[in-house]
């Protein structure tokens, strides 16, 4: 039998890779001759460069960087097996997981590290990027990005604003002058699920301000900001960002890549599958085994475990979706080719526990399920 084993990380406790290495110990546990194929994925955010990098046999580019709070971090771009096309992750630069939760404050944090990365790959020569732009503690509309790339977001006194959403509303008048011009000769990818305005009761302050560490009167001021931003750069592009779909997304940093860059959105499992050639790894495949930390309604729209499965059903491949926890509502995902949804907690114990112990559960699970789904046949 042919097996591809393509999870997304279980965030917290095991990377997509040891997801990966786990399900196959529990494959190999139930029949030693399977052969197995493992692709770990992710759906564009955290994890996102990680996969493809690792997918193509490419390569991580050290560089140091502003953080969110403009405190040096320890960043990487990756370069694909290509050796061509450049994948930027915002989370390594401008990621959420970069502060302490009390630390947490869109007013002030910045995508401005994101832009430095993009700038040194620029340096080094790289004209192709794949953007993966989810894990965000940011709210500025990519305007500290687009700071780090030369263009000048002016105030009433001639000077440029400072960084965070906090300082939008300050804009005065828009510079391109000095924007870096390599950016009009490259291509950007922007792999995204987010189809959320830029402003509004659905954009990127309302929806996402709040798990930034927003409080209600921050995210008033966010929005009102964000549209005073949109309205400079629809006035300097024509190009009308409030309402527009994915211009939301990571706090608006999608918005400022329509607006202002060469580029193009698509759903982030799809990027990282065209890549990974996940369609050339099902040929011949009998089973698809992904799966994350939790399954529930939300999964339909987009996440890993559906793309996966929508992948393999054009093939005609089934698939089989594990998870630490499985929520209500999941019934929609058997219309797209999946078989089975399992939790692979196998007796009552703590979520510390459960995530500590995580490993092992996938390899016993899988090797419970294979039993059952090979019953009768391929010993």
């Amino acid at each position: 039998m042919k097996i591809v084993i393509a999870p997304d990380s279980f965030k917290g406790s095991v990377s997509a890779m040891e997801a990966a290495i786990a399900i196959e110990k529990g494959v190999k546990n139930a029949f030693s001759n399977a052969k197995t194929v493992l692709l770990p994925v992710a759906d564009g955010g955290e994890g996102t460069l990680e996969t493809l990098v690792s997918a193509t046999n490419g390569e991580k580019v050290y560089e140091k960087v502003n953080g969110p709070l403009g405190k040096e971090v320890n960043a990487h771009f990756g370069v694909l097996g290509d050796r061509s096309t450049c994948v930027i992750e915002m989370a390594v630069a401008s990621g959420l997981n970069l502060i302490e939760e009390d630390e947490r404050n869109p007013m002030l944090t910045t995508t401005y590290g994101t832009g430095e990365l993009i700038k040194e790959a620029l340096d080094k020569g790289y004209r192709n990027f794949v953007l993966a732009i989810g894990g965000s503690a940011t709210n500025d509309g990519g305007a500290g990005m687009l700071q780090a790339l030369g263009m000048q977001l002016i105030d009433k006194e001639g000077k440029e604003i400072g960084y965070g959403g906090g300082e939008l509303g300050k804009i005065h008048y828009i510079s391109t002058e000095n924007f870096d011009k390599r950016i009009k000769e490259s291509t950007f990818l922007i792999a995204s699920d987010v189809e959320n305005p830029f402003v509004g009761e659905k954009g990127a302050s309302h929806v996402f301000g709040p798990q930034k560490g927003a409080t209600d009167e921050m995210v008033e001021i966010l929005d009102q900001n964000l549209l005073h931003f949109a309205n400079h750069v629809e006035k300097n592009t024509g190009v009308r960002l409030h309402d527009m779909p994915g211009a939301g997304a990571a706090g608006g940093i999608g918005g400022a890549f329509l607006a202002f860059f060469p580029s193009n959105m698509k759903r982030g499992i799809e990027v990282v599958l065209e890549y990974a050639s996940f369609d050339e790894a099902l040929n011949g495949a009998d089973l698809v085994i992904t799966g994350e930390g939790k399954v529930d309604f939300q999964t339909a729209y987009g996440k890993t475990p559906m793309g996966v499965a929508q992948a393999a059903q054009r093939k005609g491949v089934p698939t089989i979706i594990l998870a630490g926890a499985v929520g209500e509502n999941i019934r929609n995902l058997y219309k797209n080719g999946v078989v089975g949804i399992f939790s692979i907690i196998n007796q009552p114990m703590s979520l510390e526990n459960a995530m500590k112990e995580a490993e092992n559960l996938l390899e016993k699970s899988v090797e419970q399920i294979c039993r059952t789904y090979f019953w009768n046949g391929f010993q």
